[in-house]
Order: C-alpha cells, then structure tokens, then sequence
C-alpha cells in the first residue's frame, strides 16, 4: 500500500492518499483471474498496488485482442469512463500475474475529481498514456507482421515480469494477438529454430 505514496500526482495532497486509504478496499488475485468482465456494471475503479492487470477486448466472433497492461501504480481509464457515465464495461480486466488491486468505489470517484486536483492529474496523464498505446496497438495491426507483434509481446511480457522465462500457452498469445494459435506456435518454432527462444510445456524462454 506505501505504493500510493509514490505515485508523483498524489506526493503534494497526503489528504488524497489519507482519503484512498479510508474508502479504498484492498483485494488480492492470483494469476488469470478475471477482475472484470465485458458488460458488467463498474461499481467500483481499481488501481493496481502489487502486479500487472491486462486489459482485453473481445469480438463477437469470439476472437480478443490485448488492448494495453495495467501495472502498479496505475488505473484503468476504462473503468472511470464506464463509472462516471453509469455504462458497463467494454473490455476485460485479467490478472496477468499475482495482483493486490485498491478498489475505490465509483461515488468516490466523482468527489475527488471536484475536491483534489491532483486526482484529475492522475486521470489525465493514465488517459494520455492509454491513448498512446492504443495508436501503437492500431499501429501494429495495420503495417506489422504477426511475427515482429508476437517477439515484441513476449520482450513485453518479459519486462513486466522481470523474467525471461514466460509461463504462458500458445494458445493465450494467440488471443491477446488476436491470431490462430497455429499461428502463433509456427511462429514460436521459427523463432526457435533462429536461437530466440527455447519451446517448453506451456513456457518460453526468452535467449
């Protein structure tokens, strides 16, 4: 929880931080947990404290795509949207490892905004970092191979992590690439065969 005293919007107002430590509640996920789900009521915005949420989008055909990570320290814009404008979710929230989420509820939400201008900082530059990464995600879908998205998933995965060895399927890189797993496990093998990675049971193994 003394993450909160890090975060640089929040440094100047301790009556902020006092006031997520008084309405906060403090929960914690294991990994693949689903935090929230596509069409469910915001009751609540969380902001991630230990870990990595990812946030996924899904079609009706069934196909997802990874929209961006959450990590500690950070908010999901997402959610405030959908809680301030009374609308259910658009996108899933997953646990990408063991997370410990600050969960404030939506009334709160509102308050702060008027009460603290530090709050509406921190809503606004977590709004300027996710639009960024949304272009880069439109970005990459439109002019780059599969193969150059898949390596820049897995050194991204690496770095949240802070471990080369990445226990995920070919299956789940499939869906956060918004590809076939077959795809992505003939990708896997050239990647392999070029001394990049090294396959094993549901992990890889960054070289």
């Amino acid at each position: 929880m003394e993450l909160l005293e890090q975060i640089v919007e929040f440094k100047s107002s301790p009556e902020l931080i006092g006031e997520l430590y008084k309405y906060g509640i403090q929960k914690h996920y294991k990994a693949g947990t689903v935090i929230l789900n596509e069409n469910a009521s915001v009751r609540s915005i969380p902001i991630v404290t230990k870990g990595t949420l990812k946030v996924i989008r899904t079609e009706e055909d069934g196909r997802e795509i990874l929209l961006y990570y959450i990590r500690a320290g950070e908010s999901c814009i997402m959610s405030f949207l959908g809680g301030l404008h009374n609308e259910t979710s658009k996108v899933r929230a997953e646990a990408e490892e063991d997370v410990e989420i600050l969960f404030l509820p939506i009334e709160k939400v509102s308050l702060f905004i008027k009460a603290y201008p530090q709050w509406l900082d921190y809503i606004f530059r977590l709004y300027h970092k996710r639009f960024e990464e949304l272009l880069e995600v439109v970005n990459a879908i439109a002019f780059k191979k599969v193969d150059e998205r898949l390596l820049v998933l897995l050194q991204k995965k690496k770095e949240l992590t802070g471990n080369k060895i990445l226990h995920v399927t070919h299956e789940q890189l499939a869906n956060e690439l918004g590809t076939a797993r077959v795809v992505v496990s003939r990708l896997l093998k050239q990647l392999e065969e070029t001394g990049a990675v090294q396959l094993g049971r549901n992990k890889i193994t960054l070289v």
